[in-house]
């Protein structure tokens, strides 16, 4: 692919952004696909709207090719099969941005993902640009473009957009080819092009949501660790409720149940409707639709804990461990110094205590199965022999 002024060019498609071409009509977004088909690269991005819902809504899918910035609109497309084979074709790569959301809204309303993709805030942490960076930044500081951001909570499902909301959609694919062209760049001259693929692989298998029962949602609470079996079943049970009726009634959680109205449900332990109406964190509506549901969960947490045995919170980690992790975390930090790479992104938080907790109760530490295999090749065999050097030194002083 070329840049700068040939195609995907960012100056040629951010001046395609001031008249955007519309697709609304299944047959017309059939056409496009068949043509990007032929391409090497598209950039896409999503507008959507999520406040009242617990699904995302699409309002526009924004594409930009090798010479055109597209608003496709979902608001009247009703086909969108050519999208989805587009999505499918492995030989095209798809450039996002902080795409975790729109990976999100393509599961639900597509039932698919792009792929391969590029996630370009990703790249930015791999080459050292900065770790979570906005779009808003990256062009400022690599192609000194100043994007206005007032768009941002727009109604994307009104009808006509404004002329300045068509400009911003299109702008947020317009650069994003110029961004992975200068990112692929230092990542071919650093040797990491592998530890870009297997980060964007990882984005796209984490976007698959595996636990759409929340069946495991109540080991989020871990303040609730020492609870007893029965109020833990009862909580793994109303988190598991909660999030079926989220997702079946296209609510927020927090419109069923906030997170501390089940922690104060779970601690007062109401048994009847008028002890339920006391809890200043059930709404009346609730109370009124589901409150009998509610107690119904408490009443039978016993039997509920006997038959289905909730697994237990993990307990915080010891005091004994806060020198320890600090250290560990500097292992990290000085090889995501020497390779030039966002220290977030080289140990994540998540994986750091999954690596501690592998070994608390046997001394053996494993790496946890979610980290990168070029992580694991740079920093984990240093892990484990600090690991192993915290064991020797705990069982010395026992």
């Amino acid at each position: 692919m070329t840049i700068d002024n040939q195609p995907y060019g960012w100056q040629r498609l951010a001046a395609t952004a001031d008249n955007p071409i519309w697709i609304t009509e299944s047959e017309q977004l059939k056409e496009y696909c068949a043509k990007w088909q032929e391409l090497p690269l598209i950039a896409i991005d999503t507008e959507f709207l999520r406040v009242e819902t617990f699904y995302p809504i699409p309002g526009l899918i924004q594409v930009a090719d090798d010479q055109s910035c597209y608003l496709i609109d979902p608001l009247e497309i009703e086909d969108f099969s050519s999208l989805t084979e587009l999505f499918g074709n492995t030989s095209i790569l798809k450039v996002m941005h902080a795409s975790t959301e729109d990976l999100e809204l393509f599961n639900k309303s597509l039932g698919t993902v792009p792929e391969p993709l590029y996630d370009t805030q990703l790249g930015a942490a791999l080459i050292n640009w900065g770790f979570s960076m906005g779009l808003q930044r990256m062009l400022e500081n690599h192609l000194n473009v100043q994007m206005e951001k007032h768009e941002t909570t727009s109604d994307w499902l009104q009808r006509p957009l404004t002329q300045s909301q068509e400009r911003y959609a299109a702008l947020d694919v317009a650069y994003l080819p110029a961004i992975y062209a200068m990112q692929k760049e230092v990542l071919v001259q650093q040797g990491k092009e592998s530890w870009s693929e297997q980060e964007n692989q990882a984005l796209l298998a984490d976007s698959v949501i595996d636990d759409e029962q929340g069946l495991s949602y109540y080991q989020r609470f871990t303040q609730m660790w020492r609870i007893p079996d029965h109020k833990l079943a009862a909580l793994r049970d109303l988190t598991a409720w909660r999030e079926q009726q989220a997702r079946k009634r296209d609510v927020p959680r927090n419109r069923i149940l906030r997170n501390q109205a089940l922690l104060q449900i779970i601690e007062r332990w109401p048994r009847s409707i008028g002890e339920l109406s006391q809890l200043d964190e059930v709404k009346k509506r609730i109370l009124r639709l589901d409150g009998e549901t509610i107690l119904a969960f408490l009443k039978n947490a016993e039997e509920s804990a006997e038959q289905n045995h909730p697994e237990s919170i993990p307990r915080p980690l010891h005091f004994f461990w806060n020198p320890h992790l600090k250290r560990l975390k500097a292992i990290a930090r000085r090889k995501a110094e020497e390779y030039e790479v966002a220290p977030e992104i080289m140990l994540r938080r998540k994986e750091l205590e999954q690596l501690v907790r592998s070994g608390l109760e046997s001394g053996e530490y494993i790496l946890p199965e979610k980290m990168s295999r070029w992580r694991q090749e740079l920093i984990g065999h240093l892990l484990l022999d600090q690991l192993e050097e915290i064991e020797m030194k705990r069982k010395k002083g026992a």
